[in-house]
């Protein structure tokens, strides 16, 4: 329940203050197909498709504005449940830019979810962070969400893990 506590803190942060702030809430894709090492695009698995819906869970009290995900399939179907319960379309990003002024010019002022890799997204929150404080996540781990806000000059940021 720790998890809410920080969501609220973080939603009342975005409601109350008068200065305009960015959530990105980021996470690696569920977990994936593994039985074909050459499939560079696999499907997730009973298990995956599981940890997608609770993630849809997790979610479902925090407002976003849009949804991202790389184009391969285990990071669409991760976030396909909760673009469905918010009734978003899941839009692409290029993992090879990550945080482009584009990027942050189109989410400034908004809740955001980000769905990618085991390297890919804590390079995203390092990217955003503007300094290196997160590693690549371990291979089995698929578990880790991280919270950045950005608020006037300061950004924060947090990591869970949501088994």
């Amino acid at each position: 329940m720790k998890h809410f506590f920080f969501f609220f803190f973080i939603l009342f942060l975005t409601l109350s203050s008068a200065q305009e702030a960015t959530t990105y809430y980021l996470i690696r894709h569920a977990e994936k197909e593994r039985s074909d090492p050459s499939n560079t695009n696999p499907e997730l698995t009973t298990v995956g498709h599981q940890r997608a819906e609770k993630w849809r869970s997790v979610f479902e009290s925090i407002h976003f504005d849009a949804i991202y995900s790389t184009a391969l399939n285990r990071t669409m179907q991760t976030a396909q449940p909760t673009a469905e319960a918010h009734q978003l379309a899941i839009l692409h990003y290029d993992p090879r830019q990550l945080y482009s002024s584009a990027f942050q010019k189109a989410t400034q002022g908004k809740t955001v979810l980000i769905v990618g890799h085991s390297n890919t997204t804590p390079a995203f929150v390092n990217a955003i962070l503007g300094e290196d404080k997160y590693n690549d996540i371990a291979d089995d781990n698929n578990a880790n969400l991280y919270v950045v806000t950005q608020l006037g000059s300061e950004t924060t940021s947090f990591i869970l893990k949501i088994e």
